[in-house]
């Protein structure tokens, strides 16, 4: 059977070879004194809150279960409307905003409407794997542009005019990203947008993790910029990170307002529509109660980070920025694996999880910049899991 090469240039997603390993091994020493923690996945130990349950169940008892428009339900619309309104003082007209089938059905159905066969659209590296192969899929070119700690991690006005070139259609971001979780400033970001919106590109942010930045710098969504500039970026958000509903598979679209009915167009073909159900459970997320437990939770992300960040440096497993969002920590290797006489951030991952029944994904998904030198840890885990993950680190490098 003749496979399309489309698919063939999709490249494994190897945080789930790590994972699957992972599991094996969990199996093996799940009653022992060292149970495997996993530190690998970037999915929160919280599950959506009781009112979000109860409405998911409400749903289900009163039959509302059939599809809705491809654009989501008008009253959900409106609520995200209304939290880009109060959390972050952005103008969102809910006629912009498309409800998706998580973030990943609204990173396809942007790159399906905007790029072209051979388009290049820049991104920095590392990034998320998964918004390269996006474009991959829609025949597009993901160029990675190196960064560095001293950058964030993140493009630059300057790295995007340097790279630039007649194939360009614009650039792909993330705020915070991962797997730094490192935020662009909003100043460097406008400048951004404003070269890429001068050449009549497109700016497409991946803002899944706004929910979860911890400092006032950085926490502002580009759907806030000034005039033209906000009207035109396009956002990726989702109810799966800040709001906890991984596997309920929603997210939402922001889109310039004259690109709102083709987006529909492509999701009625693609998709009818997103979860019903999850649709409604999803309305429960912007009552008062709700909003308190998420920023009561996301006070205890943020203390995770601050143990563990830390405490990660003392042992020698260097980040190199602060993350200021999300709930990972991007350390420098390099020396933990000398000390455990292995080379590379592979190696070392799969060493720490023999010796120290510890799983953490090596750089090796997230792009070509130094991957062997970086692995990532998460720290959506319980601070008890974070304590007893430090003490087996410290027995195993010193």
């Amino acid at each position: 059977m003749k496979i399309a090469q489309r698919a063939q240039r999709i490249e494994p997603f190897y945080v789930m070879e790590v994972a699957k390993a992972a599991s094996a091994l969990a199996q093996e020493v799940a009653h022992t004194s060292q149970p495997m923690i996993f530190l690998n996945i970037g999915e929160p130990d919280f599950t959506a809150p009781p009112l979000v349950q109860e409405a998911a169940i409400r749903a289900i008892q009163q039959g509302r279960t059939q599809y809705t428009q491809a654009t989501g339900l008008q009253a959900l619309r409106e609520k995200i409307s209304g939290w880009y309104a109060s959390r972050f003082h952005a103008d969102v007209a809910p006629s912009r905003i498309i409800i998706t089938a998580g973030a990943s059905a609204a990173l396809q159905l942007a790159c399906l409407a905007l790029i072209e066969a051979g388009d290049d659209i820049l991104m920095p590296d590392p990034s998320y794997p998964c918004n390269r192969h996006f474009v991959s899929a829609a025949e597009g070119n993901a160029v990675l542009v190196p960064t560095t700690a001293q950058e964030r991690f993140q493009l630059t006005r300057a790295k995007v005019e340097a790279a630039w070139n007649d194939k360009t259609r614009g650039v792909l971001l993330a705020s915070p990203s991962n797997p730094t979780g490192t935020s662009i400033a909003p100043d460097e970001l406008q400048r951004i947008h404003e070269w890429v919106h001068g050449k009549g590109g497109i700016t497409l942010i991946d803002e899944i993790y706004l929910g979860l930045s911890y400092e006032e710098r950085f926490g502002h969504t580009a759907l806030a910029m000034p005039g033209e500039l906000g009207q035109n970026v396009i956002s990726i958000n989702s109810f799966s990170k800040y709001f906890n509903m991984t596997g309920w598979r929603l997210g939402w679209l922001v889109v310039p307002q004259a690109l709102a009915p083709v987006v529909e167009r492509i999701a009625q073909n693609l998709f009818i529509c997103a979860s019903t159900v999850a649709q409604h459970a999803a309305l429960a997320c912007f009552e008062p109660d709700s909003l308190a437990e998420y920023e009561r939770r996301r006070a205890e992300f943020k203390a995770r980070r601050d143990y563990f960040i830390p405490e990660l440096n003392r042992l020698g497993l260097r980040v190199p920025v602060m993350p200021d969002g999300a709930f990972y920590a991007y350390a420098d290797c390099s020396q933990a694996a000398i000390k455990l006489g292995v080379s590379g951030s592979w190696d070392f991952a799969f060493e720490l999880m023999k010796r120290a029944h510890l799983a953490v994904t090596p750089g090796r998904d997230f792009g070509q910049a130094a991957p062997q030198q970086f692995v990532r840890f998460s720290t959506a885990n319980s601070m008890a899991q974070m304590k007893e993950a430090v003490a087996r680190l410290r027995a195993v490098l010193g």
